[in-house]
């Protein structure tokens, strides 16, 4: 029962921003922006938030079980590949975490945005410390 009432507070929580529409995200401290395909195919870029992911999850579930390469912009993810339960897909399937038919929950940057990590990139990845 604790679950569901749990559902229904976070339910209740995000219903005036929904009613009030989500404006456009800038990137904030380490979040990846993901633009390669976005605004080409109509889309606001992704946000992809690493720290909130990070602190659930070790590295290696997204970086080894998930197959992304730990360098910006080198993983060419589609959303036919998500939505076949690749990458993102694994867990935003609706039953771990929101589905991807939920669109602006991912793609909410401000257009004009690069691919590319903002804030706390100083090491831009694996070997060059």
């Amino acid at each position: 029962m604790s679950q569901v009432r749990r559902i229904l507070q976070v339910c209740l929580l995000l219903i005036p921003a929904l009613v009030a529409g989500i404006p456009p995200a800038a990137a904030e401290y380490a979040d990846v922006v993901l633009n390669r395909r976005a605004e080409k195919e109509g889309m606001r870029p992704v946000i992809f938030p690493h720290w909130f992911h990070r602190i659930r999850f070790r590295c290696k579930v997204c970086h080894q079980e998930l197959g992304f390469k730990m360098r910006v912009g080198s993983n060419d993810v589609r959303m036919s590949d998500i939505v076949e339960g690749k990458f993102c897909g694994a867990c935003h399937n609706g039953d771990v975490a929101w589905a991807p038919d939920q669109c602006d929950l991912c793609h909410s940057a401000k257009r004009g945005l690069p691919t590319g990590i903002y804030g706390g990139h100083e090491t831009l990845g694996p070997g060059r410390w």
